[in-house]
């Protein structure tokens, strides 16, 4: 395993990291998770050298028990029985009040996030996590009009003296990577959490580089586009019951996939082998790029994914072949109304 520099919190972390959302199950969202093997998968990520954990608050979470935290609640299981959190770099989230994903525009900061809001995110994360601090506390949703707002940050500050937590970073809004820009300009979020894949190269153009000029540290989401590009989804996959994909990839969106799937398999073979390890690699190519975070609940996931990091970046050739396979799209729920007019992305 490889490591690199997260931005200016000065943490060594793993170039892949866990993205734990889909590991304890999530009502409506992710299912199909076997505890066990999930907690397998945390003990063989870490034995394979990766040391960076993304959670969240709210991951897991259900109507029927408000008061648990599974993702979080599993991850401090597997600290407990491993004894590894000092070695670690855990990252969690604190979720929007009002339940909006992503943050939309005109909303005032008060409806999303309050101090108490603030407050009681990090101890319930915590008690959860079973940990004394929290190395990376993260916004869940953002909108730069926050950044008007000056309580929030003499919170963090205030939170931060307590030794709560270490560093404060924003996972910004989905296919909206410049809607931060004016907050990281006041230099008290350290890290960014975006979507980034071989579909969605919109980063590239203002936040790679302007985290790159600021020592931003920056945290890939979603880089095989909810298992799009994990090569096993293609126009006859039917999702189980409870899985959000099955709204996701409607069958259009499948037909489309596999074609674009069906294109990107031609590059195989010379300087890589699987579409998974193409998305990866594309990826830590990028020097901007601290860590790249993939779901993993089954142990062959883990070890596909942590070979990836071996300093083998693709090469410029095809990098600039993989800048024709950009597909731009939104296809989450609950999408921003204010960017209607540009398909739900930012322009």
């Amino acid at each position: 395993m490889q490591y690199r520099t997260l931005g200016k919190t000065g943490l060594k972390v793993s170039e892949i990291g866990f993205g734990t959302w889909q590991l304890a199950n999530d009502p409506d969202m992710w299912v199909g998770a076997d505890l066990n093997e999930s907690l397998k998968c945390l003990f063989e990520f870490t034995e394979r050298g990766g040391n960076f954990i993304d959670t969240a608050w709210v991951y897991g979470y259900s109507d029927d028990a408000p008061d648990r935290h599974p993702s979080e609640e599993l991850i401090g299981k597997f600290l407990k029985l491993s004894g590894k959190r000092d070695r670690l770099i855990i990252a969690t989230k604190i979720a929007p009040l009002n339940w909006k994903w992503p943050a939309w525009k005109n909303i005032p900061m008060t409806e999303v996030f309050t101090p108490e809001r603030i407050e009681n995110s990090v101890n319930d994360s915590l008690r959860s996590l079973g940990v004394g601090y929290i190395d990376l506390m993260q916004f869940h949703v953002w909108q730069d009009d926050f950044v008007r707002e000056d309580w929030w940050k003499e919170l963090i500050q205030k939170i931060t003296k307590q030794g709560k937590v270490k560093h404060w970073g924003i996972s910004i809004n989905d296919y909206q990577p410049s809607n931060c820009l004016k907050t990281l300009d006041t230099g008290l979020i350290s890290t960014v959490q975006f979507i980034f894949n071989i579909f969605h190269q919109k980063p590239t153009e203002k936040l790679l580089p302007y985290a790159k000029a600021k020592n931003i540290g920056l945290i890939a989401r979603v880089p095989l586009d909810e298992g799009g590009l994990s090569g096993e989804i293609n126009s006859k996959t039917v999702f189980q019951k409870g899985d959000f994909r099955g709204r996701y990839f409607n069958r259009e969106r499948l037909v489309e996939l596999e074609k674009r799937i069906n294109d990107l398999k031609i590059l195989l073979g010379k300087e890589v082998n699987s579409i998974p390890e193409l998305a990866l690699r594309y990826i830590l190519s990028f020097d901007a790029v601290s860590t790249v975070i993939s779901g993993m609940r089954k142990l062959e996931h883990v070890k596909n994914n942590v070979v990836v990091s071996d300093s083998r970046k693709l090469s410029s050739k095809m990098m600039l072949e993989l800048q024709k396979h950009a597909w731009e799209r939104n296809f989450y729920d609950n999408r921003d109304p204010a960017l209607e007019e540009t398909g739900f992305i930012e322009i």
